[in-house]
């Protein structure tokens, strides 16, 4: 049979083949079309298994970079346990001060660690932020969070800007407003240099509309713990005091001088100092830096801004029945219930405990008696001098109330 087939193909003429029955028909190969079909078809199944293995790795490294994170920060909590404090340093992955090579840490593979103790500079830190970075994928966990991506201002809404994530406050990185919120119409508002601030508002509406903000789904009315996160990262950056130096002298505290007795935009955003009339080393610099680098407006002063924490009772104060007064925080008889807890100690700085108004930290206008619901305002207006700065809080208005003084921040 395979010899009488084998004669056949060979006698037939090319292109042609003679079957048994005298019949013939012509023998194709592929068209063109064809072959560019299949090409085609091995390009998208090539491509589909690229993307799943690049989806696959990209998993595996966000795995192995939070479970080196996961797996760190039990090994600082053993530390911390036996020192009383977390390490101010690492070297080479080892605790630095006091040193203790038990409680090395292990990245895996290509992942690198930063460590840093919060508050940066601290002899027995209570505090601490991890990063583990592979490639381009960076996650962080402090000792009082779990393992959250990396912020960045790409990651940002339009004109808000990253803020690292506070062990002390219990906050992963989020983004905030870099300027007071403006009213951009229709209850939206934006953070820009132009224009005043967004004020006549109350904290009520302020938590309403503060999730409008355009292509920002996730945007809440600033918290309590997001600017104590944000006031312990500037009060530890040494070039927003006046002596160059955490604690020494003043931390810049914002337009509070009642000149211009108005609130102010920002008509040169490269001018710290914009529109206020002063200069260095005036106390009116508008601007404070953050540890990362980025830069916030108005946090001190210019206007008050509601944060959407409330109260009833725990207000810190004088002695019973000494009702409403501005005092410094040293001042203060009643420590109070707040959490999270209002005071400069809290953040963990270095001689924090003893600074008041005149390191320009601002002041607490509370009372100890008071059983009202009522919303904290942070910072200042623009005409109160030094009662204004990054820690300053009035807890004396329900959340309805309204004013030209008070304006508000969003964050995400």
């Amino acid at each position: 049979m395979y010899q009488h087939l084998h004669r056949i193909f060979r006698a037939a003429p090319q292109g042609k083949v003679t079957m048994g029955s005298g019949k013939s028909r012509t023998a194709h190969g592929f068209t063109i079309v064809e072959l560019l079909v299949v090409i085609v078809v091995i390009g998208i199944l090539a491509a589909i298994t690229i993307v799943a293995y690049t989806g696959i790795s990209d998993k595996a490294v966000v795995s192995s970079v939070q479970s080196d994170l996961s797996n760190a920060k039990k090994q600082l909590s053993l530390y911390y346990v036996d020192n009383g404090a977390y390490p101010a340093s690492l070297s080479s992955n080892r605790p630095v001060g006091p040193a203790d090579t038990r409680y090395c840490l292990k990245p895996s593979g290509s992942n690198t660690f930063v460590y840093t103790a919060t508050p940066t500079g601290s002899t027995s830190p209570q505090a601490f932020r991890l990063t583990s970075t592979n490639n381009s994928t960076s996650y962080a966990i402090s000792n009082s969070t779990q393992p959250s991506i990396i912020t960045t201002t790409a990651s940002c809404p339009t004109g808000f800007i990253p803020v690292p994530g506070s062990g002390t406050y219990g906050t992963n990185d989020f983004c905030t407003m870099k300027y007071e919120a403006k009213d951009a119409g229709s209850s939206v508002p934006v953070s820009q240099a132009a224009g005043s601030p967004w004020v006549n508002i109350s904290q009520t509406t302020a938590i309403a509309n503060s999730p409008n903000v355009a292509n920002c789904t996730g945007c809440h009315l600033i918290s309590e713990a997001e600017w104590l996160t944000i006031a312990q990262n500037v009060l530890s950056v040494a070039s927003n005091w006046n002596g160059g130096v955490v604690g020494t002298s003043y931390i810049y505290s914002g337009h509070n001088d009642n000149a211009p007795a108005n609130a102010l935009a920002v008509t040169n955003t490269n001018d710290g100092y914009s529109d206020t009339g002063n200069s260095a080393p005036s106390n009116q610099r508008r601007t404070l830096t953050l540890s990362n680098g980025e830069v916030i407006w108005d946090l001190a002063g210019n206007v008050y801004e509601w944060t959407s924490g409330t109260s009833t009772t725990g207000q810190p104060g004088g002695a019973p029945g000494a009702g409403y007064n501005s005092r410094d925080y040293t001042a203060e008889t009643t420590h109070g219930t707040l959490s999270p807890d209002p005071y400069p100690a809290t953040t963990g700085i270095s001689g924090a405990s003893s600074w008041n108004s005149g390191n320009g930290i601002g002041v607490i206008w509370s009372s100890a008696d008071e059983t009202g619901l009522l919303g904290f305002r942070r910072g200042c207006s623009w005409d109160e001098g030094g009662f204004g700065g990054v820690l300053a809080l009035k807890l004396y208005n329900a959340p309805s109330f309204a004013s030209i003084y008070i304006g508000f921040r969003v964050s995400r």
